[in-house]
């Protein structure tokens, strides 16, 4: 495997309490928040205000307010477009602070609560994997990726107001002002906004764009699946390596030399930059979804030049850690102001930012190119969900990262005080299992069909779930792409102990008999999977099914499945009898109906096929979507796959969750947060919403 990080890195490390552990967490929050109660009786509160006009500057210092895990930090000031790390560790001293005013930005000065001048504090529970570099990003290497789309903006916007909650996918623009088509449906022409500038002051251009992208082929080792799977661009002619990335060092990308335009306009290359305003994309055969192929984080767009003089890529097996804290500009709303490493990131609005003055109702109709509505955030990370919980009942942070389902029922619990993300509900954001088809005893179908009727999913969902919370589907497709969802109109696998106990009898197992123990390995970090396969393991237990739960480290759990198909065809032993492909959940890395057929039916898999599931049919289901058949054609084909998936089980339990973490989503305090927006790939970027698309009560 390559340095570059996995899909699997988007598979969560969650922070959950287990059941056993509930009510001991609960007592003891209720008491801390009966003290906070009566200590907020004793203390003055004011309004939060906005205003859309620009404000004189003023400079204000935070009030001493005490936290669970305090630090200390200086944000630099809005003029600066210096990213500043520091090595200074949490302490019980205040977070103080000396910050400007702005436009579009609170006016509150209440101590603990609203906002502390004008910074807005989220909690998180973990250090983002990968830090904050965006060499990263293919496979999503990068988790939550803080910055992403706040700080690192795309050519295309999803329009998040029909996607949250319709299940609507729509592209508006965002870095690219408007968009050609060929009428072969192969050329993809973008005309770039003018006049846009990097946080630091860097001109945004077409040569930006087209080294961003060769940079991450380069990173991939020049692989032909560089481009998330999908085979999208004929790759033979392009030659980009170290003699290319030393070329545009020498060069420069704000006004490259003859020698740099010549390459980067070379429209041999399936990439190219006709001028400085311009960028094109040249597609092997038409794939009327490429536009969603612009939403991942590789589309990203970050400041190529900061980059090239700031020791490049490094190498595809060594990448330049420079970047892991020291944040590359972006184009976005916000900028990096202020890291220590594994604490917390603070942002500051970029007062260079190109959307600042936009009308209204632009903005209202595209919350991805927000402004932002407050001058500072602060992400930082607290040790635990129970912690979180304290200070978002406290005032001390205003927002949490998902807090795990035994004190996320404590947010559920008090409607009136805490707001949640619920996901849209069609989309791409699900929770399924998988059984290994290539080793004894299941790869046996009717094994596996006896499994997937004997586990009651209405219990199972009941129970670690809630109620309404998770809507079976039936997969690969997900509903958003109606199309090609469910095309053999099928139902879930019903409970029916009966029907299980014919399969095993069928399969040559009459009541389990001879049958050995399966093994279901989990990272033990994700308590809502550990708690879904011991409501399964109970039912299986009821046809004389015995499975042994194994729980590994997430690393541990991360060696066994992050691979490609073509590995774990090879080492079929390496992956237990029943997995979790993406851990809690999967979200896509493309938007496209391709997408889960792709990652979980295909020899193609760069990741999530721990079925090790493909057969010709599949593999032709997904191959139509790429080589420009029709939609009839398309649907033709992928039909009869979907029937011999549903037949053959290699997953189960396909299911669209109602939180971004199945058991709970990313909370705030109603009385400061009215509403914001999660990431285009559903929860696949960040565990928090988009920055800029936070809005406010007042």
């Amino acid at each position: 495997m390559s340095h570059l990080a996995p899909k699997s890195y988007r598979a969560r490390a969650r922070r959950a309490l287990s059941r056993t552990a509930t009510v001991i967490v609960v007592v003891v929050i209720i008491v801390i928040i009966a003290s906070a109660g009566i200590y907020a009786l004793m203390r003055s509160t004011s309004s939060t205000s906005f205003t859309s006009s620009p404000t004189s500057a003023a400079t204000t210092s935070l009030p001493t307010s005490t936290i669970t895990s305090s630090l200390t930090s200086s944000f630099t000031s809005l003029t600066s477009s210096a990213v500043t790390t520091s090595s200074s560790s949490f302490s019980t001293s205040s977070l103080t602070s000396s910050l400007t005013s702005s436009s579009r930005t609170s006016s509150s000065t209440s101590e603990g609560g609203v906002f502390d001048n004008n910074t807005f504090t989220v909690d998180i529970g973990s250090w983002p994997l990968g830090s904050l570099n965006q060499l990263l990003a293919p496979g999503a290497g990068i988790y939550p990726d803080l910055p992403a789309y706040a700080s690192w903006q795309t050519l295309v916007a999803v329009n998040l107001t029909a996607d949250y909650p319709g299940s609507v996918i729509q592209y508006l623009p965002d870095l690219a002002t408007n968009w050609t088509v060929s009428a072969s449906g192969t050329i993809y022409t973008f005309n770039l906004r003018q006049n846009v500038t990097f946080s630091n002051g860097d001109p945004f251009n077409a040569y930006q764009v087209w080294t961003v992208y060769y940079g991450f082929y380069y990173l991939s080792d020049n692989s032909t699946a560089w481009y998330n799977g999908y085979p999208l661009f004929n790759m033979a002619p392009v030659n980009f390596g170290p003699a290319s990335i030393s070329l545009l060092q020498q060069s420069g990308l704000i006004n490259p030399n003859s020698q740099a335009l010549a390459m980067m306009s070379n429209s041999s290359w399936p990439i190219y930059a006709p001028n400085q305003n311009t960028i094109v994309f040249q597609i092997t055969h038409p794939f009327q979804w490429f536009l969603g192929t612009l939403q991942a984080l590789l589309a990203c767009i970050y400041d190529a030049q900061y980059l090239l003089q700031n020791g490049a890529f490094g190498t595809p097996t060594s990448l330049n850690t420079y970047f892991n804290t020291n944040a590359i500009p972006g184009t976005g709303p916000y900028m990096v102001t202020s890291v220590s490493n594994l604490q917390y990131v603070g942002f500051t609005q970029n007062p260079t930012y190109w959307g600042k003055n936009l009308p209204e109702s632009t903005i209202v109709s595209n919350p991805v190119i927000d402004p932002g509505h407050v001058k500072n955030i602060l992400v930082k990370v607290v040790s635990s969900p129970t912690s979180e919980y304290i200070d978002l009942s406290s005032g001390t942070a205003q927002m949490t990262d998902p807090l795990g389902g035994a004190v996320f029922s404590l947010i559920l619990a008090n409607p009136e005080k805490f707001g949640y993300v619920t996901m849209p509900p069609a989309s791409g954001e699900m929770a399924l299992e998988s059984f290994n088809t290539q080793i004894y005893p299941t790869n046996i179908t009717d094994v596996r069909l006896a499994i997937v009727h004997a586990i009651n999913m209405t219990n199972l969902i009941s129970d670690s779930y809630g109620p309404g919370s998770y809507t079976q589907i039936v997969g690969p497709e997900y509903p958003a792409w109606s199309q090609f969802y469910d095309l053999g109109n099928y139902s879930p696998y019903s409970y029916n102990l009966t029907l299980a106990n014919q399969y095993l009898t069928a399969a040559g197992f009459p009541n389990g008999k001879g049958l050995p123990s399966l093994n279901w390995t989990l990272a033990s970090n994700c308590a809502l999977c550990i708690e879904r396969a011991s409501i399964a393991q109970a039912d299986l237990a009821q046809i004389g099914i015995n499975v042994v739960i194994q729980e590994v480290t997430f690393d541990q759990w991360c060696d066994l499945i992050c691979n490609p198909y073509s590995y774990l065809i090879n080492n079929t032993n390496t992956i237990s009898n029943i997995m979790d492909p993406e851990g809690q959940d999967a979200q896509p890395e493309f938007l496209s109906p391709v997408e889960y057929w792709t990652a979980f039916v295909t020899n193609n898999s760069a990741f999530s096929n721990t079925a090790i599931y493909s057969t010709p049919i599949t593999d032709a289901c997904a191959a139509s979507f790429f080589n420009g058949s029709s939609v009839a054609t398309i649907q033709s084909i992928c039909a009869q796959a979907q029937k011999q998936v549903y037949d053959d089980a290699p997953y189960w339990g396909w299911g669209i969750c109602k939180y971004l973490f199945g058991d709970s989503s990313p909370a705030w305090d109603k009385d400061v947060v009215q509403n914001g927006y999660m990431d285009p790939l559903y929860g696949g970027i960040s565990t928090i919403p988009i920055l800029n698309t936070i809005t406010f009560t007042s």
